[in-house]
């Protein structure tokens, strides 16, 4: 393989992991990054897409298991020093941010909790696990490109990852419900007098709100945590996340606006806002 041939491989999977952003208010966020970085973030979350495209799927479960199984043995490839062919970019991103290999690993263990079965109800230590895994570990990936001192990175991903989570899990009730899944804590549930997993019941429940206004404190919470976190960093350093947590909690307070009976209308934060913010945390 020639040396031009390499380079346009590169450029090629470069292309398709930006390619895979472009819809979300990820990719804006991380537009303002630095090349390298923007790249790498781009990287990262194009590997969080395809594995969570194999959970969400509508394959098998068996399938999709074998699938992750797939995605755990080639990371364990990359970090062996054999690099299948579509994560051949990896090694030089993983070395250049000293990404972690348990990170990714414990991205694949998230979505393997979709994949294993439909969930419903977790306890209260479950979904956070699950938030850890699908949410703060993409962060601890994050904030290594991001330049951050490692403590403060570590709980800045942390907080900032459950939060974004919870309002993930507030704002898709009725959408994850559709597809048999339920991510409210049973312990919620059931202090509200709600004993039924099955989502199609707990959604249509008039207690419903009770049970989402102790996700929202506790999303609040990590919010408040992260941005403290972000207040003692450098600027340049927390760029992405600051908007990404300022984006994400206008959902969570239109969320709250709307209130959370039945029936939740969407609700999307508007153009003007996402401007607003973007200039605000991006340039100003």
């Amino acid at each position: 393989m020639t040396a031009l041939h390499d380079t346009d491989q590169a450029q090629s999977q470069a292309e398709a992991h930006q390619a895979s952003a472009s819809p979300s208010s990820f990719y804006a966020a991380m537009r303002i990054l630095p090349a390298a970085q923007r790249d790498a973030m781009f990287l990262i979350y194009s590997f969080c897409r395809q594995v969570d495209d194999v959970a969400d799927s509508d394959r098998p479960h068996e399938q999709r298991q074998r699938e992750l199984a797939q995605w755990r043995k080639d990371i364990e490839a990359v970090y062996a020093g054999q690099p299948p062919a579509h994560l051949a970019d990896y090694p030089k991103t993983i070395k250049q941010f000293d990404l972690q290999r348990e990170d990714f690993l414990a991205v694949i263990d998230g979505m393997e909790m979709d994949a294993k079965e439909d969930i419903r109800a977790p306890d209260f230590a479950t979904l956070d696990l699950y938030c850890d895994r699908v949410a703060s570990a993409v962060g601890r990936l994050s904030v290594n490109v991001f330049g951050m001192p490692r403590t403060d990175g570590v709980a800045l991903a942390y907080h900032l990852g459950r939060a974004l989570q919870l309002t993930n899990i507030l704002r898709d009730i009725d959408e994850d419900a559709g597809i048999g899944r339920l991510y409210l804590p049973r312990e919620a549930l059931y202090h509200v007098g709600i004993t039924s997993f099955d989502p199609a019941v707990v959604t249509a429940s008039p207690s419903i709100p009770k049970v989402c206004e102790s996700l929202v404190i506790r999303a609040r919470e990590h919010y408040k945590q992260a941005h403290a976190i972000m207040d003692r960093n450098p600027r340049r350093t927390v760029k992405a996340p600051r908007i990404m947590g300022k984006y994400y909690g206008s959902i969570l307070d239109l969320l709250v606006a709307r209130g959370f009976a039945s029936p939740r209308e969407p609700v999307r934060v508007n153009k003007l806002t996402r401007i607003a913010i973007l200039l605000r945390y991006a340039f100003i």
